[in-house]
Parts: structure tokens; C-alpha cells; sequence
């Protein structure tokens, strides 16, 4: 079976017209680890522990009708490891910057933790705030408003979710990864940039880093 799988996205990824490089930062005991573990195999994560360094997964997506390979780096939110873990920033087109909504200390650090990707990373990284846990919501000690308003401040997207129950865990993903797309789109991002982590799958699609109105306009015939 697991040959089967690894045979499976051997293909996929032959056929991928991007890949993406995405992290998943944020304080220990916020969920990451168990946010990638439903969005890759659906389910949630039972016997979940500290993350030591960093942990790999990835996932053949369909974002707007093209097929993306997301490369996720589930980074250790505990300080000892952050020298490791720094290390794995650069490069990254997307992140995921997660925090506890039962936990206001993990909420408080959310700051750091954005600078840290804007700098290490890119100054354009494309990041979305995840409220975690929201399965807790009795527990809860961060409104939903308040960090409504400091994504908005700091131009971030974002939405709550629940690895335990899936709730907007495929939806986080793939709202940064459509969010990556437009900017390509648009010009705004450029996948030959060394460190924009974005790879081309199909190299016809290069096409996509015209601006869609250099796209639209063709040669007009001489009427001479």
C-alpha cells in the first residue's frame, strides 16, 4: 500500500504545474504538527508529540483548475530548536503562522514569529493566521474580533480551524496557495527569482508572469 502511495505521487508531482515551499510556524503546543497531519492524510493526529527540528510533508493540490505540489515544513515552535529551524525559512512562498485560540501566551508571540518569516524567509511571503483548536471553544481566550484585527493590521488572511475535527484546515492551505497563484498571475510574484519558492512544474506557464492586459492585447493588422 505505502508503495502504492509513493508511486501515486511520483506521478503527480511529474504532471504538477508548480511547487510551492509552505512552513507552518507558530508557539509549541499550538497544533501544527496536527494541522499538517489532517491536511495530508485527512485524519487527525492521536498520538501527537513536540516537534524535534522539523517535520516534512507535502500534497498534490488543485488550486483555480492548475495542479500544485505543496513542499509543507512543520517547524519545532519550542525556543532550543529555533536556530534549526530558522534555517529551513528561506525560500518559502507560504506560511501558515498558527496560534491556540485557549492560549493567549501562544497568541501573544504572533509578532516575533511574523518577523521572523518576513525576514528569514521573504518580505513578500504569503501568510495566513490560523487560529487553532477551535473545537475549544468554551476554553477560548482569544476572541475571534481581536485577532480578526491583528491579521488585518499586519496583511495577513485569516480563519480559525480544528485539526481535531478538519474545520478550514484544507481551506487554510489552499487559500495561501490560490492567494500565491494570483500573484503570479498579476506579476506581483516571480517564480525565476532565486529564493521565491515557487518552482514551474510546466514551463509553458511561464506565460502567466505577463500582466493579464499584456496577455490580452494583440498586433493590430497595418490597414496601410
Amino acid at each position: 500500500m505505502q508503495l502504492k502511495s509513493q508511486v501515486a505521487v511520483a506521478v503527480a508531482v511529474a504532471v504538477a504545474n508548480f511547487l510551492f515551499k509552505f512552513l507552518v510556524i507558530g508557539s509549541a503546543g499550538t497544533g501544527k504538527s496536527c494541522l499538517l497531519h489532517q491536511f495530508i492524510e485527512n485524519k487527525f493526529k492521536q498520538d501527537s508529540n513536540h516537534t524535534i527540528g522539523v517535520e516534512f510533508g507535502s500534497r498534490v493540490v488543485n488550486v483555480g483548475g492548475k495542479t500544485v505540489k505543496l513542499q509543507i515544513w512543520d517547524t519545532a515552535g519550542q525556543e532550543r530548536f529555533r536556530s534549526v529551524t530558522r534555517s529551513y525559512y528561506r525560500g518559502a512562498a507560504g506560511a501558515l503562522l498558527v496560534y491556540d485560540i485557549t492560549s493567549r501566551e501562544t497568541y501573544n508571540s504572533l509578532a516575533a514569529w511574523l518577523t521572523d518569516a518576513r525576514t528569514l524567509a521573504s518580505p513578500n511571503i504569503v501568510v495566513i493566521l490560523c487560529g487553532n483548536k477551535k473545537d475549544l471553544d468554551p476554553e477560548r481566550e482569544v476572541t475571534f474580533l481581536e485577532a480578526s484585527r491583528f491579521a488585518q493590521e499586519n496583511e495577513l488572511m485569516f480563519l480559525e480551524t480544528s485539526a481535531l475535527t478538519g474545520e478550514n484546515v484544507e481551506e487554510a492551505f489552499l487559500k495561501c496557495a490560490r492567494t500565491i497563484l494570483n500573484k503570479i498571475d498579476s506579476g506581483e510574484l516571480d517564480p525565476e527569482r532565486m529564493g521565491s519558492g515557487i518552482q514551474y512544474g510546466d514551463a509553458s506557464l511561464r506565460q502567466l508572469r505577463q500582466p493579464r492586459s499584456a496577455q490580452a492585447v494583440a498586433p493590430q493588422p497595418c490597414g496601410c
